[in-house]
């Protein structure tokens, strides 16, 4: 029996071998047209079914508008309701807590990745704070540094900070103990090894980092805009809510997701432009 097994196994030169693939290639290039194709037809699904449920009116418009109602609301909103001035304050407030989270959170990570020391000291404090929800923050904000601007900024920088620690720290553990050893050879001492070999090595996934985390902030700017603002497109989506505005919710939710694709674009382009030599390994 044992024998027949044998005999029944397939002899190396009747092995069968994956046929070559495009679509399916593992990191292997992929053809410009094809991407942008499948690009548009992940882009026109959901969209195509929006439009036929909504223009069929499977769904009162109160709960689902058509896209022609959502597009005619935002006009409105740009030109009666100043909906641009909520832009800017929204993309100020987002910028000062992620500008601030970036400040502190990347040296800090940097220095958990690199310290066993820092590491031990920082460890416990992050992954314990990071489990507790902004929101239940607010109230003590509020207490702390007043309705103002800073109290907004203060819950954006809250809810990334501790993320762009860890990623950070995440990325230096992942430089090769080689990289180090070799400088060591050579005669640099810690100062070089953290400003010459880590800081440089490090800095494509630094930049990796603020480009995924900066989705964060803008998560956490409808909550940080429930605090007494008056402005912003967390303001707006929040007010039209009120009022059964959906139109304008959905206006407000989309013109948040294209900033962001356009800041998400803009932030690859730059850490392409600084780090060419990541790209591959990048991708």
């Amino acid at each position: 029996m044992s024998q027949l097994r044998l005999s029944s196994r397939p002899s190396p030169s009747e092995k069968r071998y994956l046929k070559p693939s495009v679509f399916w290639s593992i990191r292997q290039g992929f053809p410009r047209w094809l991407s942008l194709l499948i690009v548009a037809i992940s882009l026109a699904i959901p969209l195509v079914a929006w439009a036929i449920i909504s223009y069929g009116e499977w769904v009162p418009p109160i709960f689902l508008p058509t896209p022609t109602a959502v597009i005619d609301a935002g006009v409105r909103m740009f030109t009666q309701e100043n909906l641009v001035r909520d832009v800017l304050a929204s993309c100020g407030r987002v910028a000062g807590g992620f500008l601030l989270a970036a400040i502190v959170g990347v040296p800090m990570g940097i220095a958990m990745g690199t310290f066993y020391s820092m590491e031990s000291l920082f460890a416990p404090i992050v992954g314990t704070v990071r489990y507790m929800p902004v929101v239940a923050f607010v109230p003590l904000i509020v207490i702390w540094v007043g309705l103002g601007e800073e109290s907004k900024m203060l819950i954006i920088f809250l809810g990334v900070v501790l993320y762009n620690a860890i990623m950070v720290a995440d990325a230096v553990k992942f430089i090769p103990n080689e990289m180090i050893n070799v400088a060591y050879t050579m005669g640099a001492n810690r100062r070089d090894v953290l400003l010459k070999v880590i800081l440089p090595a490090a800095f494509p996934s630094v930049l990796d980092t603020l480009r995924v985390n900066i989705s964060g902030a803008w998560n956490y700017l409808v909550i940080a805009e429930l605090v007494a603002a008056q402005s912003g497109l967390g303001f707006k989506i929040i007010q039209s809510q009120r009022f059964l505005q959906t139109d304008k919710v959905l206006f407000c939710i989309a013109l948040i997701g294209m900033i962001g694709l356009l800041i998400d674009y803009s932030l690859k382009w730059i850490s392409r432009w600084l780090t060419p030599w990541a790209d591959q390994a990048r991708h």
